[in-house]
């Protein structure tokens, strides 16, 4: 074979290595089936079920142990205590959602998120399907960020779990009507499902900061259980740290400070400073910690 005939041969070689690159390049909708699918694993694993099930369950509670603890014409929470809005739940079933979400967050909600977060990454090296995602023409950060869409989510699911189960509930247990805002002053059942809905929606934007945070945790280990013990522990650690008087000045940036802050949306008018405070922070901690999961995921030995 002549020079020129190799020289062809080569482009020919060439030129059909880079056809069969170019057909393997995943597209859109090839994305969207990704994400479709893991969405679908995750949702229809026992674990998250069994999570869902768990939140779904705590409206359940307050609201029985409230009917229970009224039934004889008293108010609930006469004493100051409990979580906010819970007095005013004997009036108006729509607080239960306040409520419920109020006493999910600081705990019940986040460990959900950080169990599914930390195992996105960790508990697919932990069962040897990382490697075989990623010979599929997926891409590291194509399917980190497929990852944490699944991970934002659950977060939404689950907070909806949570707004939906005490809907039910309150409605089945006590009356609704017109509410009566933290400012006194009165809003239709119609707005109050709005202002519900936002609540919801703002509860679950809350966990954004803590999501990528748990992915993070998820690219350091190939152990699942690890990756979830460790979510779930900075979680803990951060929540007794925030109730430090001493730690004041740190406090303000703790991705927990500001959960609180959706109850301002009950306000008329509404106060929007805190719950400014609180999206710019997630945004930070997600920019953050997604960027630092990122540089250890393109990195991260998977043959090992």
């Amino acid at each position: 074979m002549s020079r020129a005939e190799t020289a062809e041969a080569s482009a020919g070689d060439g030129a059909a290595g880079g056809r069969a690159a170019a057909a393997r390049a995943p597209g859109p909708l090839w994305t969207l089936g990704l994400l479709r699918n893991e969405l679908t694993t995750t949702l229809r694993r026992w674990r998250t079920i069994a999570l869902l099930g768990v939140l779904a369950a705590v409206p359940v509670l307050i609201g029985v142990a409230i009917r229970i603890e009224t039934g004889d014409g008293s108010s609930a929470g006469g004493g100051g205590e409990g979580p906010a809005f819970i007095a005013q739940i004997t009036n108006n079933g729509l607080f239960l959602v306040f409520t419920a979400l109020a006493a999910t967050l600081p705990f019940f909600l986040p460990m959900a998120v950080g169990v599914v977060a930390g195992d996105s990454v960790a508990g697919e090296a932990n069962a040897g399907t990382l490697r075989y995602l990623l010979v599929a023409p997926a891409g590291r950060t194509r399917l980190l960020v497929t990852k944490y869409a699944t991970t934002l989510a659950f977060c939404l699911v689950a907070t909806l779990v949570v707004a939906a189960s005490a809907l039910i509930v309150g409605a089945l247990l006590f009356p609704l009507g017109e509410l009566t805002t933290i400012s006194g002053t009165r809003i239709s059942f119609g707005e109050g499902l709005g202002r519900a809905l936002l609540i919801a929606l703002a509860v679950a934007a809350s966990l954004v900061g803590f999501a990528a945070l748990g992915l993070f945790v998820s690219t350091l280990t190939n152990s699942g259980i690890a990756a979830m013990a460790t979510t779930v522990g900075l979680l803990i650690t951060v929540q007794i740290l925030d109730q430090i008087p001493q730690l004041h000045a740190v406090q303000p940036y703790f991705f927990s400070h500001y959960w609180l802050s959706f109850a301002d949306l009950m306000r008329d008018p509404v106060y929007w400073d805190d719950l400014v405070a609180n999206l710019e922070l997630q945004a930070l901690y997600a920019a953050v910690f997604g960027t630092a999961a990122w540089a250890r995921f393109t990195t991260k030995d998977i043959t090992a």
